[in-house]
C-alpha cells in the first residue's frame, strides 16, 4: 500500500463506541505506524458524551493496549498518533451541534474529509442532512456507511435515499470489511493476473462452489440486536453475496471502481430467485441449542440474556444459489453460515470436475480425487490447490494421493505484516478509491434477492431447525448438497 496522497480529516461518528475502539482506531494506528498517513492528517472522535480530548486519548490508549499489543512500548508511534487525536461532542439528532465541527475547522484549508458513520443506520440520514446544512458535503468530503443498511429492500432504500439527498453516489462508501481481506483481493489476482485459472473458470470445468463463514461464538450479549437481524441479513446479504460476486464476475475491462462494480451487478441480476416452495428445497435455516465447544458447555439461543422463546430468527443458513448465465449455468453455489458451529473459519472452495477418463488402475482410481482450489480467509489467510500426485517409491503400479500446493501469505511474505481489512478500506476511502465498496444498485439487487427468501420463510409456521452448538448445523443442511450428488468439502 502506498501512502495517501494528501492530508485529510477523519471524523468518526460513534467515535467512543465498540467498532471505533476495536477496529477503526487500531486500523488508523497501524496506518500511522506503517507511515501511510500524511503528517497533518487528523482523527476526530464525535459522539454525544461530553468528554475532553485528553480523556478520549486515554481511552484510545487503553484500547490499543488491548487490541494492538505491538503498540505497547512503541512510544514514538503513539506520540505521533496522539497528536492527531481530538474529540468533539455532537448529538447526531441535534443539527445545531454540528456547528462544533466547523468550530473544529473540519475540512479547513480545502482538506479532504472522511465522515465515518459508526452509528446505528437509523441516524445516517439525519447525520448527512446536518452535515449538508453546515456546508460539510463538498465534493472533497466523503461519507462511509457501516452495515447493516436496513433490514430489507424498503428500509435500505429509505436510508440510501436520505444519504443521497445530501451526498452524491461518488461520495458514498458502503463498507463490507470482508472485501478488505488480503485473500479476498487475492481472489481477483488469482483469476485475472494468471493464465492458469481463468480458462477453467466456468461450468465446463467447475462442478460447484462452496462459500462458508463459520463462527464458534453465539450472540455474545447482543440478543436484541441479533434477533432483529439474523444470519440471512447479518451475513448472507452482504458478506457471502459479495464473495459470490467476486468468484462469479466476468473480467472487468479495467481495475477501477465502476468497471469492477458493473460486473458484480451483472452477477446479482443473474441470480435465480428463491421464492415460494423453492425456499424449502434450496434453503435450510436453524437455531443453535446447548452443546459443547472445545470441551466447554455453551448456552443455546433461548438461554441467552434477553431472549424470547417465540423467536423464529435464524442463527444458521445454508442455501443453494444458481447463476443463470452462460459461464455458470448448471453450477450450484452452496452458501453456509452460522453461529456456535464446530470451528471458526471462512473459506471459498472451488470444486473442479473429475477428469473425463482415468487411465490408472482400479486401486488408483478409487484414490483419485478432484482438484480443489481453497481460499481461506480466516483465521489464517492462505490459498491451496489440491492435485493428484504419485506416491514416491518403486512398488508395482501407480499409487496416487492428493497433495496440497499451499500459499500461506504469512510464510510467503514473512517480512510483511498482513494488514487488517479496515486498514486497507480506510486508506482506500482517503484515496477516494471505491473499488472495494458497494454501489447503491448492488445493495438493492442483493436485498431484492434476499427479500424473496425472507418473504417465503415468513409465510410458514415452520420454525428454524434446532442444531447442537459445536455441530455443523441442522442435519438438513448436510443433505442440501447430497440431494445433488455432492457433499460439503469438509465431509
Amino acid at each position: 500500500m502506498k501512502a495517501s496522497l494528501k492530508a485529510c480529516d477523519v471524523v468518526i461518528f460513534g467515535g467512543g463506541g465498540d467498532l471505533a475502539m476495536r477496529k477503526l482506531l487500531p486500523a488508523l494506528y497501524h496506518l500511522d505506524m506503517d507511515g501511510l498517513l500524511a503528517p497533518t492528517t487528523r482523527i476526530i472522535g464525535a459522539s454525544r458524551r461530553e468528554v475532553t480530548t485528553e480523556d478520549y486519548q486515554a481511552k484510545i490508549r487503553t484500547a490499543l493496549d488491548e487490541f494492538v499489543p505491538s503498540s505497547i512500548g512503541d512510544s514514538k508511534t503513539w506520540e505521533r498518533f496522539k497528536k492527531r487525536l481530538s474529540y468533539v461532542s455532537v448529538d447526531a439528532q441535534q443539527e445545531s451541534d454540528f456547528v462544533r465541527l466547523n468550530d473544529h475547522q473540519v475540512g479547513g484549508d480545502d482538506r479532504d474529509v472522511v465522515f465515518y458513520l459508526a452509528t446505528s443506520p437509523d441516524l445516517f440520514g439525519s447525520i448527512c442532512s446536518s452535515l449538508a446544512a453546515h456546508g460539510l458535503n463538498a465534493e472533497r468530503m466523503r461519507v462511509v456507511l457501516e452495515k447493516p443498511l436496513g433490514r430489507d429492500l424498503v428500509s435500505s432504500r429509505a436510508i440510501n435515499d436520505e444519504v443521497m439527498k445530501n451526498f452524491t453516489e461518488q461520495q458514498a462508501f458502503r463498507i463490507d470489511h470482508y472485501l478488505g481481506k488480503e485473500t479476498v483481493q487475492n481472489l481477483l489476482a488469482i483469476r485475472f493476473g494468471n493464465t492458469l485459472f481463468e480458462p477453467l473458470w466456468d461450468s465446463a470445468h467447475i462442478d460447484n462452489v462452496q462459500i462458508t463463514v463459520s463462527e464458534t461464538v453465539g450472540v455474545e450479549g447482543r440478543w436484541g440486536y441479533y434477533d432483529n437481524a439474523g444470519a440471512m441479513r447479518d451475513m448472507v446479504q452482504n458478506h457471502l453475496i459479495q464473495l459470490l460476486c467476486l468468484v462469479a464476475m466476468e473480467p472487468p475491462g479495467r481495475m477501477d471502481a465502476d468497471s469492477v462494480r458493473d460486473e458484480k451487478i451483472k452477477v446479482l441480476k443473474a441470480l435465480r430467485p428463491i421464492a415460494g416452495a423453492n425456499a424449502y428445497t434450496k434453503t435450510v435455516r436453524g437455531q443453535y441449542a446447548k452443546g459443547m465447544i472445545k470441551g466447554k458447555e455453551v448456552k443455546g439461543y433461548f438461554d441467552e440474556e434477553g431472549s424470547n422463546p417465540n423467536s423464529r430468527t435464524e442463527t444458521f443458513v445454508a442455501l443453494r444459489a444458481d447463476i443463470d448465465n452462460w459461464r455458470w449455468a448448471g453450477v450450484p453455489f452452496y452458501l453456509r453460515t452460522g453461529k456456535r458451529l464446530g470451528q471458526r473459519y471462512s473459506e471459498i472452495v472451488i470444486q473442479f470436475k473429475a477428469v473425463p477418463h482415468s487411465i490408472f488402475s482400479d486401486e488408483s482410481n478409487r484414490q483419485l480425487q478432484r482438484n480443489q482450489l481453497i481460499i481461506r480467509l480466516q483465521p489464517e489467510e492462505k490459498i491451496s490447490l489440491t492435485v493428484m500426485n504419485k506416491v514416491p517409491g518403486a512398488s508395482e503400479g501407480m499409487n496416487l494421493q492428493p497433495v496440497d500446493l499451499n500459499l500461506s501469505l504469512t510464510e510467503a511474505f514473512n517480512d510483511k505484516r498482513s494488514p487488517e481489512a479496515y486498514e486497507r478500506l480506510l486508506l482506500d476511502v482517503m484515496r477516494n478509491d471505491a473499488t472495494l465498496f458497494m454501489r447503491y444498485d448492488e445493495v438493492e439487487a442483493a436485498w431484492k434477492w434476499v427479500d424473496g427468501i425472507m418473504s417465503a420463510w415468513s409465510q410458514t409456521s415452520e420454525r428454524p431447525k434446532e442444531y447442537a452448538s459445536g455441530s455443523w448445523g441442522p442435519a438438513a443442511s448436510m443433505a442440501l448438497p447430497i440431494k445433488d450428488g455432492r457433499n460439503w468439502h469438509d465431509y
